[in-house]
């Protein structure tokens, strides 16, 4: 029973730290996008990135009401960066900062929606 505590500690720890690169991944896509798109973008992805930040917080506070926030912030980061067609261009255009920004949030948000789903689903009533 104790290895199952565990593994549910370990599995709750590395979301957090999932979640916590996030944040910071996300404020080196805001650098980047300032100069790139326009007000109105930059801002909605402004507005995404504080939403995350907010359930961070939470996240950091031990809310368990947190990590279903987050996975639905997860989930729609991801539908709409990979909704993008401008994205895959970035990639086809080789390697660069912005394409390797999209490629590790990408795979980032990826992992944050399985171990916040695996942990969800261990610590489930």
């Amino acid at each position: 029973m104790n290895s199952g505590l565990g593994r549910v500690k370990t599995l709750k720890g590395t979301a957090n730290l999932l979640i916590y690169a996030s944040i910071f991944l996300g404020a080196v896509l805001l650098i980047q996008l300032f100069a790139l798109v326009p007000f109105w973008l930059f801002y909605s992805v402004l507005a995404g990135w504080i939403a995350y930040v907010i359930v961070a917080l939470a996240v950091a506070k031990g809310l368990k009401m947190a990590y279903p926030l987050n996975l639905v912030l997860a989930i729609l980061t991801l539908a709409v960066s990979l909704s993008r067609s401008e994205h895959y261009l970035l990639i086809q255009a080789g390697l660069s900062l912005a394409s390797l920004t999209f490629i590790a949030g990408s795979v980032l948000q990826v992992a944050v929606i399985l171990t916040v789903s695996s942990y969800l689903l261990m610590t489930r009533r």
